[in-house]
């Protein structure tokens, strides 16, 4: 057993505070690793605010990098010593999913079996299974993935949700190909990376449409072709007068609300294709006349972690950035402290970073 430092959320909507945590030895299946970087991601303000669950005491933090320091009986595949990338779909390898050949889908992930606890032994909730604003996490073996060791942490941490959910939404589920016209609604980091991914896969035409100067600005960067400000001009009227009146191949909701929805389904050219990532209110509903979902054609996907499967995607992406092909290093808007989560909640509540990363 360790002590460790760690955030955790113990009531809802109350600040996060940095609490001592004790970290078991890894049992079967298990692995302990030492956390060198882990953003702060808008899931972790939902686990605060009651948004998952009432499991309360959260340990927060997800999108993590670090290296392996144990590992417990049967663990293959990584040993102590790999800098891994953590991912919260440890896939079980026996679901309907994992056997169709489709790993990607599977149905049955799994996280430690072992509970962190506070001091007092409380058991702590890890988010998304990981718990990794702390100086050390256990988590199941399954969600390290072994990357390069010469990648900063701070970049290829965000592969472990919100990169992955940007650039899995271009690259996997909506498979923008060359030459093709895409839109992206909604530029904060999900939206970005998708913007990054339909760079990747050779898209022609790549149109980032959001409220704010800002995020247009670094969706510009980051290789979109023109920009759409949804607080000036009409975003269907504006995406199908870019793509010569007919609308684009691929439009992702990166937002996930009725009105973006609607957007996105109107500004898709027909047999065109829509990809939802962005997370929808539990309460949401959305209303489409059934003929046009029927006259439209195409698809009307949704994106669950980008369609991603770590083992694959994490080391490519890695590579990728090594390269210098995909610029995660331009996600990071500021290092901070353990100490200064609560902070950085707020100013990605106000949208002034892209990322925050915990720098341990």
């Amino acid at each position: 057993m360790q002590r460790v430092r760690a955030v955790v959320a113990r009531a809802e909507g109350e600040p996060v505070s940095v609490e001592t945590v004790l970290v078991p030895a890894p049992g079967p299946g298990e692995a302990v690793v030492k956390v060198w970087a882990c953003g702060v991601c808008h899931t972790d303000l939902h686990y605060r605010e009651g948004g998952v669950n009432d499991e309360f005491p959260f340990l927060l933090g997800h999108e993590a990098a670090g290296s392996v320091e144990s590992v417990g009986e049967g663990v293959t595949g990584i040993e102590p010593g790999d800098f891994v990338v953590l991912n919260w779909r440890a896939v079980c390898g026996q679901c309907r999913a994992c056997r169709r050949g489709r790993p990607q889908y599977c149905f049955d992930t799994h996280n430690a079996r072992q509970r962190m606890t506070l001091a007092d032994g409380t058991e702590l909730t890890p988010a998304l299974g990981i718990g990794a604003f702390a100086d050390k996490t256990l988590v199941a073996a399954g969600q390290c993935t072994k990357v390069d060791h010469a990648a900063r942490p701070e970049a290829v941490g965000l592969l472990g949700c919100g990169v992955m959910a940007g650039l899995g939404a271009a690259l996997n589920t909506g498979r923008v190909g060359r030459g093709e016209s895409v839109a992206v609604i909604g530029c904060g980091g999900v939206g970005s990376a998708a913007v990054a991914g339909a760079r990747l896969a050779g898209a022609a035409r790549i149109i980032a449409v959001d409220l704010e100067k800002r995020k247009l600005d670094t969706a510009m960067k980051l290789g979109a072709t023109h920009t759409v400000n949804a607080a000036k001009a009409d975003t269907v009227a504006a995406v199908r007068e870019l793509t010569d009146g007919f609308g684009a191949d691929v439009v992702i909701d990166a937002v996930g609300t009725p009105k973006t929805y609607e957007q996105a389904f109107y500004a898709r050219d027909l047999a065109g294709t829509v990809v939802l990532v962005g997370v929808p209110a539990p309460e949401t509903r959305l209303e489409l006349p059934l003929l046009e979902v029927f006259g439209r054609g195409g698809a009307l996907k949704s994106s669950w972690y980008g369609d991603c499967l770590p083992s694959r995607d994490f080391p490519v992406f890695t590579d990728l950035y090594l390269q210098g092909r995909l610029d995660l290093d331009a996600f990071v808007s500021e290092t901070i402290g353990i100490g200064d989560v609560e902070a950085a909640f707020e100013r990605m509540h106000r949208g002034d970073v892209l990322r925050s990363v915990v720098v341990l």
